[in-house]
């Protein structure tokens, strides 16, 4: 898989200037002036995402923020909007755009690179277009990690992190969402040529050879 990605002349382009990058932060705290490279990972819960977005950050030099990651931080910081956003996701509910763009906003600007990986982020539409109107980036190209939801139901109760979304009726909440406010997203940018398909039921060491 990665070495399919690397012909796309946006990831095997010279690695960006941290130090020129976090220069631009301090100078004006802008992330469209940073005009970061940015990558959408998409696919079902389960799908691989995070597994296959370490290979790319070895191979290709991106930073990986995961959206799940970021609120599952925020949950455990014991703020209000962690007390909140723990709430949503236990009812399998996508959480508010001002919020995960905020978390990611901020993981950019404090990053020091000029090419990320956002994994599990747009949720929908109303995420999209609110993450393009807020930071005035669009995405070089999104990868959407296909994936059966038998395969992925069967990974998620075979793991081993002890996640509290990680149990049968939440699972299949998560299912529902991203089929249904998920997937026009993938529509969407597949319309503008911009989705780049990877067949995420295959086991993860073969992803390479894609």
């Amino acid at each position: 898989m990665c070495l399919d990605i690397g012909n796309q002349t946006h990831l095997v382009g010279a690695h960006g200037n941290s130090v020129d990058a976090a220069a631009k932060k301090e100078a004006n705290g802008s992330l469209a002036d940073l005009n970061p490279t940015v990558v959408f990972v998409l696919g079902g819960p389960g799908s691989g995402k995070g597994t296959q977005c370490a290979n790319i950050v070895q191979h290709f030099g991106y930073t990986h923020l995961s959206a799940g990651d970021l609120l599952r931080a925020e949950i455990k910081s014991g703020s209000e909007n962690g007390t909140m956003i723990s709430n949503m996701i236990k009812e399998g509910k996508i959480v508010p755009s001002e919020v995960t763009i905020k978390l990611l906003q901020r993981a950019m600007l404090e990053g020091g690179n000029d090419k990320y990986l956002i994994d599990g982020f747009p949720r929908n539409e109303e995420n999209r277009a609110a993450f393009e109107a807020v930071t005035k980036i669009e995405p070089s190209f999104v990868l959407f990690f296909d994936c059966s939801e038998e395969e992925m139901e069967r990974r998620l109760l075979g793991r081993n992190q002890g996640r509290e979304d990680d149990n049968i009726e939440t699972i299949r909440k998560r299912f529902k969402v991203f089929l249904e406010s998920s997937l026009p997203v993938i529509e969407y940018y597949n319309s503008k040529g911009k989705v780049r398909k990877i067949d995420a039921g295959r086991p993860a060491k073969k992803f390479m050879s894609q």
